[in-house]
């Protein structure tokens, strides 16, 4: 693909879908204003309309002009962005990110991407752009263009290019209602992380509903995926970590057993191992500590546990 950041920008004005990258996966992006682009997001990727999206700004001004953010919350953009972390917080101007986009919310998730083609394309756009991850709702987030491509392609006027994605794994979710902060999805960026500027985290359950990616089955290739498994059965693909493996059907996430590579590796290599078409797929166990905490997440929500 060789479109220009120009060609996304004339896409998006005309309410038609691009696929852009960012440091997380690629992403489907129209403009969060449009409700008619922001359907075309929905039907493309056979999403419940009670899921919210991610609006994406340029940063902390653009986030300002469109939501009434917390000092907590500014404290977080100031502290993390750009970077793998969305933040939950009061909607100010509701025409900036329609109704549609934040599911009927009197919220909208906001986040800026640390990726120079997001950025130059926010930037030229001049306001939000919705992007949820470039996968049919469901199965595995796309960390390389191939596989949005794969999955929305035919649905996108313009496809940008950034290479594999850094990162590998959605963004953080963190809502800031007045003064507290409440983790609604472990993802990119690690709790302990958040922690050093908010404290201890409370818990989202009763706010889960403002934050995408909460499905209970989520992130699912189409063979059944079993946890925790130190020996696969005939048949399978191994998803292993830690450790070496020489067999036909192993995928790698990590031989030095870093969680950092693991993530960036997770989605690429479900879809890999699900191209196999094996009885199942088999994943060894992840520790739980820093990004393992997310990875466990997306994994066991491939699994159709809900996390």
């Amino acid at each position: 693909m060789n479109h220009t950041v120009q060609q996304a920008v004339a896409a998006l004005q005309s309410g038609s879908l691009v696929i852009l990258p960012t440091e997380t996966v690629y992403g489907l992006g129209a403009d969060a204003a449009n409700p008619e682009a922001i359907a075309r997001i929905y039907t493309a990727k056979g999403r419940p309309r009670f899921n919210p999206l991610i609006a994406h700004v340029t940063g902390r001004d653009m986030a300002m002009r469109i939501a009434e953010p917390p000092p907590l919350a500014v404290r977080l953009m100031d502290a993390f962005w750009p970077g793998p972390l969305s933040l939950v917080v009061p909607i100010g101007d509701r025409d900036a990110v329609c109704d549609l986009a934040r599911a009927g919310l009197d919220t909208v998730a906001l986040r800026a991407p640390a990726h120079p083609i997001a950025l130059a394309v926010l930037a030229e756009f001049g306001r939000p752009v919705c992007a949820p991850s470039a996968n049919r709702s469901g199965r595995p987030s796309p960390t390389l263009l191939s596989d949005a491509l794969e999955e929305t392609g035919v649905s996108a006027k313009v496809a940008l290019d950034g290479g594999p994605c850094a990162v590998g794994l959605e963004s953080s979710v963190v809502a800031v209602l007045g003064d507290k902060a409440y983790l609604l999805r472990p993802g990119g960026l690690e709790r302990s992380a958040i922690e050093a500027v908010t404290g201890p985290l409370a818990t989202g359950h009763g706010e889960a509903h403002r934050s995408p990616g909460r499905l209970a089955l989520h992130y699912a290739p189409k063979a059944p995926v079993r946890l925790n498994v130190n020996t696969p059965r005939p048949g399978e693909a191994w998803l292993t970590f830690g450790v070496k493996v020489d067999a036909l059907q192993a995928f790698n996430l990590s031989p030095q057993g870093d969680l950092n590579e693991a993530a960036a590796h997770l989605f690429a290599f479900l879809r890999a191992a699900d191209r196999l078409n094996p009885k199942a797929i088999a994943v060894a166990p992840i520790p739980a500590e820093g990004l393992g905490e997310a990875i466990n997440d997306r994994l066991r929500r491939a699994a159709g546990y809900v996390g």
